[in-house]
């Protein structure tokens, strides 16, 4: 009797297990599929850019090729709220959509990968023979050996771009070692245009932009150009931001892109749905996608236009930033949960990447996990530097009251001991001259002393304030001594 009722409670709790497991499967589907409030997000990144005195931000959050959440928070340098249909750079993000036009000629099979593009961009000649050998997988890579300088000559055209680096010389041998260079997507933006027979900016209009509804995204060849709609980002500094004039340079293929957060869910809704749009057209194959994003010969963290993330993150993800001088970019797709995020600032901070911090807060929030929220970093960096920007001109006013006390007591001295008595002054005088107005005329390239202070403000005003002490401490002590040995 006993071993009956057991079979019998035994059979009850296997139809109940039954009975449950589909309700169990719905509640876990649910689950993964928004383990998450979108008012937390709005939470988090609303805390996040007051915190940070960050103007505004824009965001967008897909899963498995679909839209999840999108919206702006804050304002632009025009007083405009900012939506998730306001216009930004998103600077080097551009990369992984010219790698996407450079394998979509490769899936086409009008190149090959590991050809040498000297095949195809034969007027395109660095001045080193192992040029010869770099294939457009290693351009891709950034395994080529092009370096990345920090000056270079202004061009007004992508081909006057890239025939800037006639001169150049390779790093390191092609396929080597990953040396990231703006140098590679130039010239793979001229790639596209060469075999193409169109424009880059066409090319990426026809074949990307439009299947997948990205209506409001463009391309640049200047960082310069008027575009309309686009205002003025920010440059931070002291927890707050300045609107600024963005850096001018010949960045197309490489920086060149303007998009929204709306369009950069359609681009993220693409990558995590096998490389196809949502009406279903195939624009890359499934295999060159994740070609894309897997480690090539001689770089473990970049893929074709993606970076992969270090062992140590968790989620591992795939990923490209971006930054000019006045906006910064992050996206990242997350393989193992079909997540992808998308954020994007109207501002740039110097010390500190916000829109990666924002994009992991947020991609924390799809792990079903509480956010992060650090410490103010780059405001404290700034204020530390405010306080020792203080400290400094207090200080030089101080010597600057007592320099004739100061060369009266030096008057006996030999004009060669003076001098040195002068140098602790006069080197660092020089070696900020030579950075605010030297370096922006160096090889006729277009930047400005405006645009050095633009590019780390607080730094740039302590060392502002450096010279323009030293220099006044060292006329004063010069023409003190001169005056003095005439009285």
């Amino acid at each position: 009797m006993k071993i009956i009722v057991n079979k019998k409670k035994l059979s009850f709790i296997l139809l109940l297990i039954i009975l449950l497991t589909p309700n169990l499967r719905f509640s876990a589907n649910v689950q993964a599929a928004q383990p998450f409030k979108t008012e937390d997000v709005d939470q988090f990144v609303t805390t996040y850019i007051e915190r940070n005195g960050l103007p505004g931000a824009s965001i967008v959050i897909v899963k498995d090729g679909k839209l999840v959440y999108e919206k702006g928070y804050g304002q632009d340098s025009e007083g405009k709220p900012i939506t998730e249909k306001s216009l930004m750079k998103i600077g080097s993000a551009t990369k992984s959509f010219t790698a996407f036009a450079v394998l979509q000629l490769a899936d086409e099979r009008k190149i090959q990968l590991d050809d040498p593009i000297i095949n195809y961009l034969p007027e395109v000649k660095l001045d080193d023979s192992r040029w010869q050998e770099v294939t457009i997988r290693q351009l891709l890579s950034h395994t080529s050996g092009i370096p990345n300088p920090t000056i270079v000559p202004p061009a007004s055209t992508l081909k006057a771009g890239v025939e800037r680096m006639n001169n150049w010389k390779l790093q390191s041998n092609p396929g080597e070692k990953h040396f990231y260079s703006n140098g590679n997507y130039w010239i793979l933006a001229l790639l596209v245009e060469k075999v193409s027979g169109m424009e880059f900016s066409q090319y990426l209009k026809q074949k990307v932009f439009s299947p997948l509804g990205m209506n409001d995204s463009l391309t640049t060849v200047n960082s310069g150009d008027v575009v309309k709609g686009l205002p003025k980002g920010y440059v931070a500094a002291y927890g707050t931001a300045i609107p600024w004039t963005e850096l001018e340079a010949m960045n197309m293929g490489a920086g060149s892109i303007i998009s929204t957060a709306s369009d950069m869910g359609k681009w993220l809704s693409m990558q995590t749905n096998e490389g196809k749009t949502g009406t279903g057209e195939q624009l890359l194959s499934k295999k060159l996608l994740e070609e894309s994003y897997s480690p090539q010969p001689g770089s473990k963290k970049y893929g074709l236009g993606w970076g992969l993330s270090s062992p140590n993150v968790k989620p591992a993800r795939i990923s490209h930033s971006g930054v000019v001088s006045t906006y910064q970019t992050q996206q990242d797709i997350i393989p193992s949960s079909g997540y992808a995020v998308a954020v994007i600032l109207n501002s740039f901070t110097p010390t500190f990447e916000h829109a990666y911090e924002i994009s992991s807060g947020i991609i924390q929030l799809t792990e079903g996990q509480d956010p992060e929220l650090k410490a103010p970093v780059s405001k404290i960096i700034d204020l530390s530097l405010g306080v020792i920007t203080l400290i400094y001109l207090l200080l030089g006013i101080r010597g600057i009251l007592k320099s004739k006390k100061w060369s009266d007591t030096r008057k006996q001295y030999p004009t060669w001991r003076f001098i040195l008595r002068l140098i602790p002054q006069l080197i660092p005088t020089l070696l900020i001259g030579w950075l605010f107005f030297i370096v922006p005329a160096l090889q006729n390239n277009s930047s400005t002393t405006m645009d050095a202070f633009g590019l780390y403000p607080a730094g740039m005003f302590l060392l502002a304030i450096i010279f323009l002490i030293g220099l006044v401490l060292t006329i004063l002590r010069i023409y003190y001594r001169i005056t003095l040995k005439k009285g």
